[in-house]
């Protein structure tokens, strides 16, 4: 395969070697040198096809064939070298850009769990489907059922919370994640130092022991290579530190906070800081992972599953009535990771992919005009006697080492910028930290970039395969540019490009509608000159060492923490909250939801059992909170001061919650409480205005506001107003908190306009990057038709020239131009909006506001559509009506 030109010179040495033995023995015979030459060479046969055939038998014909192929082609390439270049270019940008969202593709939707056989790992939840509840939570005695089930190896509840690190330089949050003991074991992931929790212990408590991420060593330990068995404190409460976790493990959680967890400590979730004895209508438990049985499937276990909350439904009649159809459901836990992420996903695989289409389409339609051109070259190599199928392999492979060459310069763009791409996706990706250009990705970069070669190459290849010799001789020999079919096939890719652009316009535009929408949306609060820092009192698991444990002990320090910070410099308004009152925080929204779950509550009135209850969600809150975010009184008051935990229970309601539970009734003065035994009856005082403080998307979630000195956090959030640098603050914020308490932490200050921001992110993400595909499909579009008319101008010069020399005007000219142009533009934009029209549908969940199929917007998209395909034909039309009839006469 490597060596043929030495091999062939000896075989044609050891030939004329063989000649010489015999010419010398015939001349010792007496004939002379000719005749005796004459005679060996004919004793010998023919010695070309004797070469031939010992090339044919120790040779791979085709790997000839294709070398030859490949240095024909580059020779074509490199004559021309500017064709060459703008499409190596096209199709580097469109293979790099593909590549560069696969890459996010399959490390959030493709590639499995970094963790031993990620089939088996599934996530439990247990929905209300009755009320209309899901994913509402475990108890601990269902845990406990689902663990001694026999369909698991290992059930594992979790709870993220954040914690107080002490005993450091600086007191310092950490993201702390509550596990079962058998947490690591279920996973089947080991440290890089130390051990892992004893999946047997299940004594009553925390058992003692913590595992730290590998961050967290280096920052705060220092990597201390001795760091086993030493001991760091969260709270007040001591533990061992047990074990390392290596570099990249990322819990499988479902925010980016407990994505992140610093430290995972184990708990038996009964005996201290809770009872021992815990009910099975309280679902504390916010969620719970589980690893199946070998050998167990999906299906199988989940009809197991089924026959088990069956029986506990009749044996536990009263803790699960039939009215709230309680069940469990398993789901693939690589599927509850993903979110609601993989429909933007695909739309931005499927959108790069219509780039990269349109891109094959245009350079389709300039090797279709080079290849017009080497009508000639191909007729006369036909009638020399080369095969048709060489014809078509040979066309076909230079558009594959075109397409490979635009391969690998976009594979080296995308190395380039791999950094700088990464910081345009948003953080809250999940498994994000697991991009990178591997080879799956690269593999796939191979595979696009044949496929995309076999694309365009097609173009040219069937038609130089077809040519009829004889006519193809006779065509070029006229001046002639190309056949029908050529000029119809080119037509035809020009309506495709234009049908594809459009959809990616329309996807563009409603996604743009959307997001419009969404950031016009009324807020219901004022986020302007706002923003939050954060602290966290310290939750012992000794309950009698909590020195916040009631809402009267939590008093004073929230008052003195805001009589010290109204007096820092910039400071107009402050005000106080739980972390969920954060607005439009999702991180905080998810911490608030798995530190108090759903709040389930009953009305006055109304008696009903705890799993038939309505629910809402609940915030707690001084009275400044309301004016400082400008959030509007309705009806009733405001808290004050004086509703503290001596006084009854009172609650702010939003106008969601009044037109829900109390619909055409004053909801001044009714009464709700939680299905909690012995929860005291809230009384409700008043109604402000509804606020998106749950996401943009969402007005209606039911909103009940409690007052921060009846309830007490532990989670605190210090809203302020004024005209402030959150680092100034930040630091200023730290110093009055910690001379207060020393041991609490101060961080996470960000504006609520960032927040706003932020919850966005996604939908952002997305808009700029299919409306960036868009324009590039646009503008691939706009130079396909213009290329087309520009080539269909020059062919036709002779055809103006002579319509001109008998009479025609130039206005007729131009308008027999510009129609043919704008048909193809016509014919495209009808054949898109059908196919937007079902694109439009599938991205039903991504659009606010609007519908998906909006006339306006499809209507819109179409006019600007066939304006720019009318400016790309005006411009070859122009250059038309300029003909000179005595020039193009003579032309050809």
């Amino acid at each position: 395969m490597f060596r043929r030109k030495r091999s062939a010179d000896d075989f044609s040495a050891e030939i004329e070697a063989h000649l010489q033995l015999e010419i010398d023995r015939l001349q010792e015979q007496g004939l002379s040198y000719e005749q005796a030459r004459t005679a060996a060479y004919r004793a010998f046969g023919n010695t070309t096809r004797a070469r031939e055939r010992f090339y044919e038998s120790n040779r791979w014909i085709g790997w000839d064939n294709l070398c030859q192929d490949v240095r024909f082609a580059w020779r074509m390439l490199r004559k021309s070298a500017g064709f060459t270049a703008v499409a190596v270019l096209t199709i580097a940008l469109g293979i790099g850009a593909t590549t560069a969202i696969f890459s996010v593709v399959n490390a959030t939707l493709l590639r499995p769990l970094p963790y031993p056989n990620p089939e088996q790992l599934v996530e439990i939840e247990d929905d209300l489907p009755g009320i209309g509840s899901y994913d509402i939570g475990l108890s601990q005695p269902e845990w406990q059922d689902l663990q001694h089930s026999g369909i698991f190896q290992y059930v594992s509840p979790a709870w993220f919370d954040e914690n107080n690190l002490t005993g450091v330089s600086q007191p310092a949050r950490v993201s702390l994640l509550i596990v079962a003991p058998n947490y690591f074991a279920l996973l089947g992931v080991k440290p890089q130092l130390g051990r892992i929790f004893d999946p047997n212990n299940y004594s009553p408590g925390f058992v003692g022991e913590v595992l730290i991420s590998d961050g967290l060593w280096k920052r705060s330990f220092g990597s201390d290579p001795h760091i086993l068995d030493k001991t760091l404190r969260l709270d007040t409460d001591l533990y061992h530190i047990v074990g390392v976790m290596p570099p990249g493990f990322h819990a499988p959680g479902r925010s980016p906070a407990e994505r992140n967890t610093e430290v995972w400590a184990a708990y038996s979730f009964f005996g201290p800081p809770m009872s021992a004895q815990q009910p099975r209508s309280q679902r504390f438990l916010p969620e719970a992972i589980a690893r199946l049985k070998p050998g167990l499937t999906l299906v199988q276990a989940q009809q197991h599953l089924d026959a088990l909350v069956a029986s506990l439904r009749q044996q536990y009649p009263a803790d699960y009535p039939a009215q709230a159809g309680w069940r469990v459901r398993l789901l693939p836990l690589k599927e509850t990771l993903v979110g609601n992420v993989r429909q933007s996903l695909i739309l931005l695989l499927g959108a790069v992919a219509v780039v990269l289409l349109i891109g094959c389409v245009n350079i389709a339609n300039l090797l279709l005009a080079r290849a017009s051109a080497r009508e000639r070259e191909v007729a006369i190599r036909q009638a020399l006697g080369a095969a048709r199928a060489r014809l078509i392999r040979q066309f076909m492979t230079e558009s594959l080492l075109l397409s490979l060459l635009g391969g690998m310069v976009g594979i080296g763009l995308l190395l380039a910028t791999k950094d700088a791409l990464l910081r345009l996706v948003p953080s809250n990706l999940p498994q994000l930290n697991r991009v990178s250009i591997d080879w799956s990705v690269l593999l796939f970069a191979l595979g696009a970039s044949l496929i995309c070669g076999m694309i365009f190459g097609l173009a040219p290849a069937l038609p130089a395969g077809r040519l009829d010799v004889t006519s193809g001789l006779k065509e070029v020999a006229r001046g002639a540019t190309g056949s029908g079919k050529q000029a119809r096939t080119r037509r035809a890719l020009v309506i495709t490009e234009l049908g594809l652009s459009l959809v990616l316009m329309i996807a563009a535009c409603l996604l743009l509608r959307s997001f419009w929408d969404l950031l016009n949306a009324p807020l219901g609060f004022n986020p302007a000159s706002a923003m939050t820092i954060r602290t966290r009192l310290p939750y012992p698991n000794d309950p009698k060492l909590d020195r916040y444990a009631t809402a009267a002990q939590e008093a004073p320090f929230l008052h003195e923490l805001l009589r010290r910070t109204r007096a820092l410099p910039g400071v107009e308004e402050v005000a106080l909250g739980d972390s969920g009152a954060i607005p439009l925080d999702q991180s905080q929204k998810e911490l608030n939801l798995l530190a108090q779950g759903h709040y389930f509550f009953q009305l006055e009135g109304r008696e009903i059992q705890r799993d038939q209850a309505p629910w809402a969600e609940r915030v707690m809150v001084t009275p400044e909170y309301f004016h400082l975010l400008r959030i509007p009184l309705l009806r009733g008051r405001l808290f004050d001061e004086f509703d503290d935990d001596k006084k009854p229970s009172v609650a702010v309601i939003d106008e969601a919650f009044a037109r829900t539970f109390w619909p055409n009734e004053n909801a001044i003065g009714k009464r709700f409480r939680s299905t909690r035994a012995e929860s005291p009856w809230v009384t409700v005082i008043g109604v402000v205005a509804n606020t998106r403080t749950d996401s943009l998307a969402e007005s209606a979630v039911p909103q009940i506001y409690s007052s921060l000195y009846q309830t007490g956090t532990h989670h605190l959030a210090i809203f302020l107003r004024g005209k402030l640098d959150p680092a100034v603050i930040s630091r200023q914020v730290r110093q009055q908190v910690q001379s207060i308490d020393p041991r609490l932490p101060v961080f996470g200050a960000q504006k609520i306009e960032d927040a706003v921001t932020a919850s966005v992110a996604e939908r952002r993400f997305s808009l700029q990057m299919v409306g960036l595909f868009a324009f590039a499909a646009l503008v691939l579009a706009a130079i396909g038709i213009y290329g087309v008319i520009s080539y269909m101008v020059g062919a036709r010069t002779r055809e103006i020239g002579i319509r001109l020399a008998l009479g025609a005007s130039r206005a007729t000219i131009l308008q027999m131009v510009l129609r043919q142009g704008l048909s193809l533009a016509a014919i495209g934009a009808a054949a898109g909006l059908v196919a937007a029209l079902v694109v439009a549908q599938l991205m039903s969940r991504l659009v606010y506001g609007i519908r998906p199929t909006d006339l306006a917007t499809f209507a819109g998209v179409a006019a600007l559509l066939i304006a720019v395909a009318a400016l790309a034909c005006y411009l070859p039309a122009r250059r038309a009506v300029k003909v000179d009839p005595t020039v193009a006469l003579r032309c050809d």
